[in-house]
């Protein structure tokens, strides 16, 4: 896209609109859009497309996303009108209502590397592009003929927070026969208004609404309308209300209801959430209609404070993990209110990036973009939006003069490669905290750049992705070698974050990453034929690999090898240090054996998954491999924490932060890596082969289970697998699996 950047020189939301005509004989019309931070467009009082707070976030210093339409449709001849609304989001962030601190009791030292905007003033840029018989090219674009006027949203919060003047609406602004009242012209934006950042088309998929959920009211006290969407998600409010001109309708959310049946913005351990729309009614006596324009708010359930009239309070579902690429249902309601609530927190978290939470933080935090992937492949056509981020993840990457401020009066010199923990990141919290470690450099972080492009080759098939990161993958493991200890271990991160019994066994965990790394790397050298570089990583990942378990791999009493956390007298075995090593092939031979029995012993002893996110899918994905699957079926279907079934009966409809009741955040997917197992452990399917072009396929069904079915698209087809039993109670199994596609 070559158009020019125009503004209306302010940092608060605004309309835009372009007239325009349409002759005879129009074969194709497309458009070309950005603004920002997010923008919606219109074509004669259409939406250009299913898409909600267009925009895609990326670092605007780095990377600019245009999206691009099909709009022939919605043309006819004669006079046209495009329209355009442009807010806030992270380019210039407005604190409206509630956004991200950490709070006064958290034990974390001020971060000296704030949010700052990236530039003075909102903006867009736009073509229109028309083609009439005869390869005639007519082009439209942003350019100082474009009529702007403020928006009647006057204040717009990237975490959710709107402020609608009513009176301000400029209801059907992008119709041909508006007439524009009180609107000026726009002017080219200048340097310091103006993205650095590259222009390219977006690839991945629009954020869009995929479902409406309608809101009951189930209470009123205090003032307060209470209503129950029956699911928590992340959603764009909708609501009609009447009442007095000037008078202002508050709706606040929340996922979780207090003990006297009120909504409760309180996050454990957290400062209150406080994000809430007002909107000031226009007229009195009229029935006006409230929506979110530039942002959504992600809750279970809203309130709303007024004495005027409110109906038809709806949620719309949005998400960019629009394509279902996989399914699966069962007679046994537990396993299936389970799969719905990781399926639900996927879609409520993959916004234009994937985020930790939709209500507290927002940000693109890494580990969940590999420990989530195969779950989310299984489940979702995520080929482009991993392509995405990952294209955020190299744009990250650190040089060797990139540098932040200490807080001290110096300048903090992260390291040249390094892959920071959130990618975009908005706010930089680099320093490290003592005795918790860094937040910012991360191995199983950062390793996304790796193991992300390796989960995304092994589902998809496409080695382009291995093309397009392997030198960020060289540069990041060149930066973990300076991070070795002088134990010869990574442990600098959090190890096992989120680890219920608070082991987070840094050693173990980072440096069997550091390992993966070294063996990936590996792999991709081999795979773009580059064998001397693969020789090299060979032999790096032998050397972490005989350090591991010079340190690491004891005998216990009866001389039998497992695996010991580093720094652990009491030389515990754990599931999760037996796991890691397990998986990525860090065992000796001698010691598979033991290992594999020791696995077996601790995971029969826990009755549980004692794990945190980043050991998790290791854990479930070995215990699948060691013939466990009958123990993981009763493991997730437990009452109690740490139990997936736990979070169900709790009255959750998304998964939780953290293995316990009431946690922080109500709408984490980090730990929804069991979704991969519904596909590779009970339906059995894995990939033999790189885009699932060969398989294996092993079903099992528990024994709490009568049928299941599942469906898995693949780059050559839908496999499907159910399963029943006989008269006998045997199980049956009915496999389904395209030509193209060869089981071994």
């Amino acid at each position: 896209m070559k158009a020019q950047w125009i503004t209306n020189g302010e940092k608060k939301p605004f309309y835009a609109r372009k007239a325009f005509r349409v002759k005879e004989n129009l074969v194709k019309a497309t458009a070309k859009v950005c603004g920002l931070g997010q923008f919606n467009f219109f074509v004669n009082g259409n939406r250009a497309a299913n898409e909600r707070i267009g925009g895609a976030w990326t670092d605007y210093n780095k990377i600019v996303e245009y999206s691009a339409y099909d709009i022939t449709d919605l043309l006819h001849i004669g006079a046209n009108a495009a329209g355009f609304e442009v807010g806030n989001g992270w380019y210039i962030l407005d604190t409206t209502g509630y956004s991200f601190h950490f709070p006064r009791f958290v034990p974390l030292p001020p971060n000296p590397n704030p949010y700052r905007p990236f530039a003075d003033a909102l903006v867009l840029a736009f073509e229109i592009e028309l083609e009439y018989e005869g390869n005639i090219i007519e082009e439209i674009s942003s350019d100082e003929s474009v009529s702007v006027c403020a928006h009647g949203v006057t204040a717009a919060s990237v975490y959710g927070s709107e402020d609608i003047d009513g009176a301000a609406l400029q209801v059907g602004f992008s119709r041909a026969d508006f007439a524009e009242k009180g609107w000026t012209k726009a002017r080219f934006a200048r340097e310091n208004e103006k993205p650095k950042g590259e222009l390219i088309a977006q690839s991945e998929p629009r954020v869009s609404v995929v479902r409406e959920y309608a809101a009951e009211c189930i209470r009123y006290a205090d003032g307060v309308r209470v209503f129950d969407l029956k699911q928590n998600t992340a959603a764009v409010l909708t609501a009609e209300v009447r009442g007095n001109a000037g008078e202002t309708v508050e709706f606040f959310f929340a996922e979780k209801l207090d003990s006297r049946g009120m909504p409760d913005q309180k996050a454990k351990g957290w400062d209150d959430i406080t994000t809430r729309v007002r909107y000031t009614i226009a007229e009195s006596g009229k029935w006006e209609k409230v929506e979110q324009t530039f942002s959504y708010f992600a809750a279970r359930y809203i309130g709303v404070r007024s004495t005027s009239d409110v109906r038809a309070v709806k949620a719309l579902a949005i998400t960019s993990a629009v394509e279902d690429a996989g399914d699966f249902v069962c007679d046994n309601e537990k396993y299936n209110a389970i799969f719905r609530m990781i399926r639900a927190s996927v879609e409520s978290n993959l916004v234009s990036v994937h985020t930790d939470c939709p209500t507290i933080e927002r940000f693109a935090w890494q580990e969940e973009n590999h420990l989530m992937a195969r779950s989310i492949f299984f489940m979702k056509n995520e080929k482009t939006m991993w392509e995405k981020m990952l294209r955020d993840t190299r744009a990250a990457q650190h040089t060797a003069d990139d540098s932040f401020n200490d807080g001290k009066g110096g300048r903090f010199f992260v390291g040249e490669g390094l892959i920071p923990s959130q990618a975009p990141c908005y706010m930089p919290n680099v320093l490290p905290v003592e005795g918790m470690g860094s937040f910012y450099d991360i191995i199983a972080w950062g390793s996304f750049i790796i193991l992300g492009a390796k989960w995304h080759y092994l589902h998809y098939g496409d080695k382009k992705i291995i093309e397009d990161n392997y030198d960020a993958g060289k540069k990041y493991f060149a930066h973990l070698k300076t991070r070795v200890n002088s134990d010869g271990f990574i442990n600098h991160g959090l190890g096992d974050w989120g680890n219920p019994t608070g082991e987070y066994a840094r050693e173990n965990t980072e440096t069997a990453f550091f390992y993966a790394d070294a063996m990936t790397l590996m792999e991709f050298a081999y795979i773009l034929g580059k064998i001397d570089e693969a020789a090299v990583f060979e032999a790096e990942a032998e050397a972490i690999k005989r350090n591991y378990n010079a340190k690491l791999l004891k005998k216990d009493k009866n001389g039998a090898y497992f695996y010991a956390i580093f720094g652990d007298k009491s030389e515990k075995c754990t599931t999760s240090a037996q796991a890691l090593p397990l998986f990525w092939g860090l065992v000796p031979i001698e010691a598979q054996t033991d290992v594999e029995n020791a696995f077996r012993t601790a995971f029969r002893a826990d009755g549980a998954l004692i794990a945190g996110e980043v050991s998790l899918p290791y854990i479930i994905q070995t215990a699948k491999s060691l013939g466990l699957n009958a123990e993981i079926a009763k493991y997730i279907t437990r009452d109690e924490h740490p139990s997936y079934y736990a979070f169900v009966r709790a009255g959750e409809t998304t998964l939780g932060e953290y293995w316990e009741e009431n946690p922080r955040s109500h709408n984490h997917d980090m730990l929804g890596s069991i979704a991969e197992w519904y596909f590779n452990g009970l339906a059995g399917v894995e990939a033999a082969e790189a885009g699932f072009k060969t398989v294996k396929i092993t079903p099992f069904l528990p024994d709490d289970m009568r049928f299941f079915r599942a469906t898995i698209d693949t780059p050559h087809g839908t496999i499907r697998v159910s399963a029943s039993r006989d008269k006998t109670g045997a199980p049956i199994f009915d496999i389904s699996v395209p030509q193209a596609i060869t089981v071994v």
